[in-house]
């Protein structure tokens, strides 16, 4: 069997698929990290009925299967509403309700780190939820869970590879264009991986140096 050469299109191919994984990833979990936060601070305050349901419905989605969810949201929506969800829709919906309920118990435990004598201190002194959550909960609770939250983003970075099996053009499913092409399945998932690889280091180190200024910022401050 005749295996084909790479040429600079399969390069074209694969930064197109590495541009599309990041994209997705960024966007996904940033909503997670808005939507997630949100919840947390509900479920802190003791929400009556809401935090209930916004604490089950997100457990669920952390105990599942992510593939699961992603096929639910593709054939299984469409089922009920009777209209196509495009897969790149489809994917960036499953993932952000993905991240957002692994940011949640992240921001719960992060929130529940924060000694109570400071909260009722900063109600004595008559500050808002808003400005307990921004001056006094939020920069604690961020402290707590930034090494968390960097392993969670190395991770969901990961799983944004599962989204070629709806037919998003991610770099795994680029990948599997160009192996289908080439016939050379070693080199080319040899060039997945490191791709992946290089785009997870970078994002660890980013979220250490992050977290070295932010504990920096505490130190002085006693947290």
């Amino acid at each position: 069997m005749r295996h084909a050469g790479f040429t600079w299109h399969d390069g074209a191919l694969l930064a197109q698929g590495l541009g599309v994984s990041l994209g997705l990833f960024a966007g996904t979990f940033l909503i997670g990290l808005i939507l997630g936060s949100g919840a947390a601070v509900v479920r802190h305050f003791r929400v009556p009925a809401l935090g209930t349901l916004l604490h089950t419905g997100l457990e669920l989605l952390r105990n599942s299967p992510v593939l699961v969810q992603l096929f639910l949201v593709f054939f299984g929506v469409p089922a009920l509403i009777h209209q196509p969800l495009t897969p790149v829709f489809a994917a960036g919906l499953t993932l952000s309700a993905n991240t957002a309920a692994f940011v949640y118990f992240i921001a719960v435990a992060g929130l529940d780190a924060v000694g109570r004598d400071q909260v009722e201190a900063a109600r004595a002194f008559g500050l808002s939820r808003i400005q307990l959550v921004r001056h006094i909960l939020g920069p604690q609770a961020l402290t707590f869970a930034v090494a968390p939250l960097v392993g969670l983003a190395v991770n969901q970075l990961q799983v944004t590879s599962l989204v070629s099996v709806i037919g998003v053009v991610d770099l795994t499913k680029a990948g599997d264009i160009l192996n289908l092409r080439t016939l050379r399945p070693f080199a080319v998932w040899a060039m997945v991986g490191v791709l992946y690889f290089a785009a997870a280091k970078t994002l660890t180190l980013l979220g250490n140096r992050w977290e070295r200024r932010l504990r920096a910022h505490a130190a002085p401050l006693g947290l």
